[in-house]
């Protein structure tokens, strides 16, 4: 078990939240134009990396906001955590 640190509420336990996957994707501009594969690939797979990963969170028994985290998957630090509307931080900054 670890910690977060919510941007709207601080530092909870991390059994209040609820992880959403991963963060960042965007939508197809032209998505009527695409193929099943093309859209199959948008809508079901994501990367599941062994490291870094941007990942959505919310805040579910707290301010119930969204949120983004920058998370090792091997050791649960959490490198960053960020409003969905901040610039993307680096691995060595936290806010």
């Amino acid at each position: 078990m670890f910690e977060i640190e919510c941007p709207y509420c601080g530092l909870r336990e991390m059994t209040e939240f609820t992880c959403h996957g991963e963060a960042h994707i965007a939508r197809p501009k032209n998505s009527l134009k695409l193929s099943d594969e093309e859209w199959g690939d948008y809508v079901f797979f994501r990367s599941n990396p062994k490291g870094l990963h941007r990942e959505r969170w919310m805040h579910q028994h707290g301010c119930r906001k969204w949120f983004n985290v920058l998370r090792h998957t091997v050791s649960d630090e959490i490198l960053a955590v960020y409003k969905i509307t901040d610039k993307l931080p680096t691995a060595k900054q936290k806010s």
